[in-house]
């Protein structure tokens, strides 16, 4: 096994003719590499080629038979066949009338292995070499292979890594190539800060960009190392971040990453200058096509005089605006922002011209890069299919939309001139990433104790985009099984599909005063009226419920100790209902949000068959805003009200709402509402309301990667009203001892308290301490509550 040496063969040897050419008289060859000006040779000799063809040698020649030659020409043709990577070492000699070249080949690659990687395998570290068993082995391409092996090593966070490669000398002028790997300690993100920003804390934006910082949690990462791509995201991320709250004149200055070669790790530095913030002043729609009216259009308009400027919500006004242009009957039409900025006033008023555009034509779209996603899949994404008018605007949309699936690591669409000056060609190019997963969830509640689950998920199913779920789950007191299968694109139009199957177990506990097993499953179909933000959806539903008790002989008794309430709600029953839910959402985050709202709205009516016959309507709504952004404080409030109403069948304790501690904190579960004197039996209600008032803060006392922050909050409620043929049952009984309903009319609960919540690598955790401040002496309560728990 041999090292690599820095050749510079062909740099000495043309200083070596150089040097000869200037002393030595003309005519006189050269000892041993050339010959003297005005040279001529009558034939050319090639030795040592055995693979490739004398002819071929001799064609990457300048010299020609017959034709005189100089010491240039012998240096062109050494730096020629050496260019070609087929030669080891050439040599080149006149001997008399007769110019001989001396090749060495280069050895042929027969096998190329890596030793010492463990971080990245082989199939990884085989797609970044250029060279490839079978092929000819040159030190130049080696070379560059190496540093392609150190660069991948680096994009993964290991800069302290080393590449060596050696060969391996075989018979048949044969060779093996061997790169030994040094891979190094991860070269970590030590700090991620930020200068010249005032309105947001570097906390607050650490959150918007990908790259963190190393910490005790950093072998769960792998976004804390640096890689020059993230950076480059992680700037476009910001830019984003400040346009959508206001900064109009956001710019990022520098984003430098300094290493510490001695410590092993990064500081990343983002430089930023936020400018002024801006709230939108006149909006105007200007048109120079006549069928446009603009006083029409405004009822598309996304942005208002007054509210704080938003690029977001310019974007999708400009979508919103070109489509309805184009169903107008304006195929070419395009919509462009004009902004104009009042530096006094920190207002920037928008005027949308709308226009007839140049005639183009998109001739082809081509996708490029899917090698699973179906194509039809992504082609479905774009509101412009092939000879439909060329825009821009549309095409953007697209790309978000694409994005926001999940199927792909990276999208990139772009345009080219077609065959003609109004033709053009689309190419679409996507990354995919993986859309499967294998995951368990693992939580606590101190009413259900440890509960877990373990699910298969995929979100690209067979490359359909299809969305299926298959889940199993339980804990102490519960047992649960799931199947979810979603089509988000039924009959071929913008419209999801879903079909759900389960069955629920719940024992009987200390709050739960009967077994419960559910068994049913539901249809349902989502329609986007306004996209990314209201959705209408149906759905029926159809399940069976079995609830039963038993004493401690098994045998079914609740003549003793137990709610009358709830031994004439005991057997078995269906429920077919369908209903509607119209779901609103603004919010800036899904999962942590800061800023937006959510607000939904259902009715439900069953009687479509089975035993239960009621209406039922929910309304829900919840609001987040940033009270102070440089602290990182965020204002919640929440509210929630809902009413059942029989129907022409009496409702059991089970279809009525129940006092759940997540409305009202404070309170145990089932631990506020009606109840049954006897045994003191959970009832539930026909009507709830419920509020909440928070706010949330970062502890400044703990390092950010630790994900703590607290919480402040009054929750206030009432859960009130029972059905009058299940109160009969219990006030007025056929048989038994009659008993008395507590609670039963409205009355008001409260609580204050404080939260503390962990995002941490196991999903997001939350404890809170909560007191009743109003309250009633049958409620019973729970200062205590921990809950969470996620899929990884």
């Amino acid at each position: 096994m041999q090292s690599f040496k820095n050749l510079s063969r062909v740099s000495l040897l043309a200083m070596a003719v150089a040097a000869a050419s200037s002393v030595a008289p003309v005519g006189v060859p050269f000892i041993g590499a050339g010959v003297a000006e005005a040279a001529v040779v009558n034939k050319i000799v090639v030795n040592g080629a055995t693979r490739i063809e004398d002819e071929t040698v001799r064609n990457y020649l300048t010299i020609r038979p017959g034709k005189s030659f100089s010491a240039v020409d012998i240096d062109e043709s050494l730096t020629t066949l050496y260019a070609t990577g087929l030669f080891a070492d050439v040599a080149i000699d006149q001997r008399g009338g007769t110019l001989v070249v001396d090749v060495k080949e280069n050895p042929v690659i027969g096998k190329i292995s890596f030793e010492g990687n463990k971080r990245l395998n082989d199939q990884a570290l085989q797609s970044v070499v250029r060279s490839s068993e079978r092929s000819m082995l040159t030190r130049a391409r080696v070379q560059s292979d190496a540093q392609n092996l150190l660069e991948a090593y680096r994009r993964s966070g290991r800069y302290r890594a080393s590449v060596e490669p050696k060969i391996i000398e075989r018979a048949n002028n044969r060779a093996d190539l061997v790169f030994e790997i040094e891979e190094g300690e991860k070269t970590g993100v030590a700090r991620v800060s930020f200068i010249g920003n005032q309105a947001f804390s570097d906390g607050y934006l650490r959150e918007q960009v990908q790259t963190r910082e190393s910490g005790f949690l950093g072998w769960l990462r792998t976004t804390d190392v640096y890689d020059p791509d993230r950076i480059e995201v992680d700037q476009e991320s910001l830019r984003q971040f400040y346009y959508q709250k206001g900064y109009a004149d956001f710019r990022v200055v520098s984003a430098v990453a300094d290493l510490d070669r001695e410590q092993n790790i990064f500081y990343v530095t983002f430089t930023v200058d936020e400018g002024e913030r801006y709230e939108f002043g006149d909006i105007e729609i200007d048109t120079s096509l006549s069928a446009i009216d603009p006083e029409v259009m405004r009822k598309f308009l996304r942005t208002n005089s007054g509210e704080t400027y938003n690029s977001l919500e310019v974007e999708k006004t400009l979508e919103d605006l070109t489509l309805e242009v184009s169903k107008a009957g304006y195929a070419f039409a395009q919509v462009r922002p004009r902004g104009e900025r009042d530096y006094e006033n920190k207002t920037v008023s928008i005027t949308y011209l709308i226009e007839e555009g140049p005639r183009v034509y998109v001739e082809r779209i081509n996708v490029r890069g899917n090698d699973r996603t179906r194509e039809y899949v992504i082609r479905r994404e774009f509101d412009l299919a092939e000879g439909d008018a060329y825009n821009r605007i549309l095409l953007d949309k697209a790309e978000r939309r694409l994005q926001n699936t999940r199927y792909f690591q990276s999208v990139r669409i772009t345009r080219q001139q077609g065959s003609a000056p109004d033709r053009v060609v689309i190419n679409v190019d996507v990354e995919e990433q993986p859309t499967g997963e294998v995951s368990f969830g693992v939580g606590y509640s101190t009413s259900d104790g440890v509960i877990g689950d373990i699910s298969i998920t995929e979100r690209n199913f067979l490359g359909r985009g299809q969305y299926l779920k298959a889940a199993v789950g339980g804990g102490t007191d519960n047992q649960k099984y799931e199947f979810k299968f979603v089509e988000p694109f039924f009959m071929g139009r913008r419209i999801s599909a879903g079909l759900d199957v389960y069955r629920r177990v719940y024992d009987q506990n200390s709050s739960r005063a009967y077994e419960e097993q559910t068994t049913g499953g539901a249809i349902n179909f989502g329609l986007p009226l306004r996209e990314d933000e209201l959705t209408l959806n149906l759905f029926y539903k159809l399940y069976q419920r079995d609830l039963s008790r038993s004493d401690s002989t098994g045998i079914n008794n609740c003549a003793v100790g137990v709610s009358l309430g709830v031994c004439d709600s005991l057997g078995q029953y269906t429920t077919s209902l369908a209903g509607l839910s119209l779901v609103y959402n603004t919010l800036d985050n899904n999962q942590n949000p800061r800023d937006g709202y959510l607000a939904t709205i259902e009715q439900e009516v069953a009687g479509l068959g089975g035993e239960s016959q009621f209406l039922r309507g929910q309304l829900k709504a919840s609001g987040f805003q940033e009270l102070y952004p440089e602290w990182g404080l965020v204002g919640f409030v929440k509210g929630s009200a809902g009413y059942i109403e029989s129907i022409g069948n009496r409702l059991r304790v089970t279809d009525q709402f129940q006092g759940s501690p997540e409305r009202i904190r404070g309170f145990a579960s089932n631990g506020y509402g009606p109840r049954d004197v006897t045994g003191g039996d959970a009832l539930g209600g026909k009507y709830y309301v419920a509020g909440t008032v928070e706010g949330q803060f970062p502890f400044p006392v703990f390092p950010e990667e630790l994900g703590l922050s607290g919480a402040v909050f009054a929750d206030a409620g009432s859960l009130w009203g029972v059905d009058g043929d299940l109160a009969n049952a219990i006030t007025n009984p056929t048989s038994g001892i009659a008993s008395k309903i507590q609670s039963e009319d409205f009355e008001l609960r409260a609580s204050v308290g404080f939260g503390v919540l962990w995002q941490s690598p196991f999903g997001p955790l939350r404890a809170d301490f909560a007191w009743p401040l109003l309250k009633n002496d049958v409620d019973e309560t729970q200062v205590f509550k921990l809950s969470g728990g996620t899929s990884f």
